[in-house]
């Protein structure tokens, strides 16, 4: 039937409000230039520890320290999309649409490929702290998550693959409409759509803290980050198209004027039905009146015929409006449809540091605890019922462990390593997504420091982000990451007695990840008569089976002001 059920393109709406990471699963790490070209900041002594190492920034001299981040981020997110549909390939008529996006510009194997660009041209951070004695008072603030707009000007393959059946339904019905218009009809051979999406998340982070120093080799830290999250969605499928007869149709009109000539055929013959239940009326009442036994059997006779013929026309005109019906329902669900949401939401994040130096090394941690909160629909537009206004969705940060380690080989030359674990399955996310998750995410990282001159100091490193994937399904193609490596180098100049200028490149190469499903697209619904006699009306699937290629790139240049007074 053609009647495929609402679902159909609110689901491929729905993958629009998901998150659009730009870090770890949540996390943006990269709030200073100092890590942008050497990650392994955690072990380090720095104004920027403010964010990696609480703690040490205790050690830094007496007074006032700040440094003022600015970077530059451009990401892509890259998916190469296919799928089968197993059922057509049985049939001879269905074999062309057994890979649907052939029919709309796919390659020859079948496969799309959508790519979407999200650029920052500001990422801002700060970090100060004021040293006084044993206490170090402490505040910074950054894009602790999110932070630019990703676009996908093409859509994605969740929006497509819904669409890509049309072709193949609309053929399945176009006889039995023909019949009902008494016309030709020639089939549908192609499909096309404009489809856009874009999402923004942003999450700011404040966070105040304090560090005592109690003795020479060690101090603690005990703050807090206040998040707030700021969450906005866009999104259209306009102008869903097949080629029928020849000419690519929008849908919606094509159905829309089908519909009306249906009902302009099922008005005619109400009339007929009508015009023929008078004269039937008309030769009873004669027939009733007749005495003469010949006349009033012939005049009974054309009564009857009369009354047959009335039946026949209405009973023509209920099938042809059952036909309008349906093809009244199917417009409804390729009509344009637009989303526009906000989501905002705040939580708290308490997080305890240390750190330890005796000799040529420096050991430090830091733990944020795992922060629990929702966020709230402020739905300006919503055409696939999806987020009601003022429904709230769980949107946890992950707790984080992250350990460091320094060690000084010369005066003028540092190594340091890093390790970074997230509590990503405890992180409660829309529909409990984290429970796909097979293990949490690690990161392990490595740089090197050396002071070229006592003005000039050049670093360099490198990260490993490990993302426990599993299967994949916690993947979306609007919300996904994979494994990847990041490679930083940079330097750090004096430009004053008591200003130093960073200069920072990095960028992240990430792996491929294919995830291969079996999925099963809603086209209507059928009746299915049970054992017992009552009748159950079940939603009519065809089965899929689909892969999409994950990857994507990241690329940012950052510079900023460590300044001391």
């Amino acid at each position: 039937s053609m009647k495929y059920q609402k679902t159909l393109i609110a689901a491929a709406l729905l993958a629009m409000t998901t998150p659009l990471q730009a870090g770890g699963l949540l996390t943006n790490t990269n709030q200073s230039i100092a890590f942008n070209r050497n990650f392994a900041r955690v072990g380090a002594i720095g104004i920027d520890g403010v964010y990696f190492n609480p703690a040490g920034v205790v050690f830094l001299d007496q007074g006032f320290h700040l440094s003022l981040n600015f970077q530059n981020v451009y990401q892509t997110r890259e998916i190469t999309s296919s799928f089968t549909v197993p059922a057509f390939q049985q049939i001879p008529s269905l074999q062309p649409f057994s890979q649907p996006f052939l029919l709309n510009g796919g390659q020859a194997d079948g496969s799309k490929f959508y790519k979407g660009k999200a650029s920052v041209p500001i990422l801002p951070s700060f970090q100060v702290a004021y040293n006084k004695d044993r206490w170090s008072f402490q505040a910074g603030f950054g894009l602790t998550g999110g932070g630019g707009k990703a676009t996908f000007n093409d859509g994605l393959p969740s929006f497509e693959r819904q669409v890509s059946l049309l072709p193949a339904l609309i053929n399945q019905q176009l006889p039995a409409f023909a019949q009902l218009l008494g016309q030709q009809e020639t089939p549908a051979t192609s499909y096309s759509m404009q489809s856009y999406m874009s999402g923004q998340q942003y999450d700011f982070g404040l966070q105040l803290g304090v560090a005592y120093k109690v003795n020479e080799h060690l101090s603690v830290y005990g703050g807090a980050r206040f998040n707030y999250i700021y969450n906005k969605y866009e999104g259209n499928i306009t102008d869903i198209s097949a080629n029928v007869g020849g000419n690519n149709q929008n849908l919606y009109g094509y159905f829309d004027a089908k519909a009306k000539a249906l009902g302009e055929k099922a008005n005619v013959l109400q009339a007929q039905a009508a015009a023929a239940q008078t004269q039937a009326a008309a030769y009873q009442a004669q027939a009733n009146a007749a005495t003469d036994p010949t006349v009033k059997a012939q005049l009974q006779g054309a009564a009857d015929q009369y009354a047959a013929g009335a039946k026949r026309a209405s009973e023509g005109a209920k099938l042809v409006r059952a036909g309008a019906d349906k093809l009244n329902s199917s417009k409804e669900l390729v009509k344009d449809r637009y989303v526009d949401v906000r989501q905002r939401g705040w939580g708290i994040t308490p997080v305890l540091g240390i750190d330890y130096r005796s000799g040529k090394w420096n050991l430090a941690a830091r733990y944020e605890f795992t922060t629990k909160f929702n966020i709230e629909n402020d739905t300006k537009r919503d055409d696939t019922h999806h987020y009601e206004n003022g429904v709230n969705t769980p949107n946890d940060l992950p707790g984080i462990l992250a350990l460091g380690a320094q060690y000084e080989v010369l005066k003028n030359l540092r190594v340091m390593a890093g390790y970074n674990y997230y509590f990503d399955k405890d992180a409660r996310m829309d529909n409990n997504k984290q429970r796909f998750l097979k293990k949490n995410t690690q990161e392990f990282l490595a740089g090197v420091e050396w002071d070229v001159t006592p003005a000039v100091t050049v670093s360099a490193g490198g990260q490993r982000t490990l993302y426990g994937l599993g299967d994949g399904k916690y993947l979306t193609d609007l919300s996904f990451v994979t494994s990847s490596y990041s490679f930083g180098f940079g330097a750090k100049v004096k430009v004053a007695r008591n200003i130093h200028l960073n200069v920072a490149y990095f960028f992240t190469d990430y792996s491929n990840f294919k995830k291969e499903y079996n999925d099963a697209i809603t086209v209507g619904s059928q009746q299915v008569t049970q054992p017992d006699g009552t009748v159950l009306t079940q939603p009519k699937t065809i089965a899929t089976k689909n892969t999409d290629i994950f990857t994507r790139t990241n690329k940012v240049l950052g510079v900023g002001l460590d300044i001391d007074f």
